[in-house]
């Protein structure tokens, strides 16, 4: 992947968890039905929605805010945002069989796919491409 297409997905991701964060923190119940379905509109329900609405506002401001200042202060937020969404995914496939059937893969799929992304995003982030934009080898120790 090379660097505008990284930094240009960071971005994206990064808009993404503010808006997912701002959507869970003001109508929780929006962000956690399709997760859990009925249960969303219990106040407890909505409490967890807030506080992990906080903490997807708080990786994409994190990371929108690395990178400004660069790639290599950029990788790490990313690269957290991507466990965070794992432990998500984990998270969902440990109580799959009590989420609502209508849900279920699609939460799966996005909290998995998510992960992955970031991941792949991070690790590609500060590494440089090994040609450079006209398809010639990139030299060493240019920036």
């Amino acid at each position: 992947m090379d660097r505008p297409v990284s930094q240009s997905l960071a971005q994206l991701i990064a808009w993404g968890r503010v808006g997912i964060g701002l959507t869970a923190v003001a109508v929780p119940a929006v962000m956690s039905r399709p997760w859990i379905g009925g249960a969303a509109d219990h106040p407890t329900a909505r409490l967890l929605a807030r506080a992990m609405g906080g903490r997807d506002l708080v990786l994409g401001i994190g990371t929108l805010r690395a990178l400004a200042v660069s790639d290599e202060e950029a990788r790490p937020w990313v690269a957290l945002g991507g466990v965070a969404d794992l432990v998500d995914a984990l998270a969902t496939v440990l109580a799959f069989g009590h989420l609502p059937r209508r849900g279920r893969w699609g939460i799966l799929a996005a909290t998995a796919g998510a992960a992955v992304l970031s991941t792949r995003v991070a690790v590609s982030l500060d590494n440089p491409a090994p040609y450079g934009h006209a398809g010639t080898p990139a030299r060493r120790g240019a920036a």
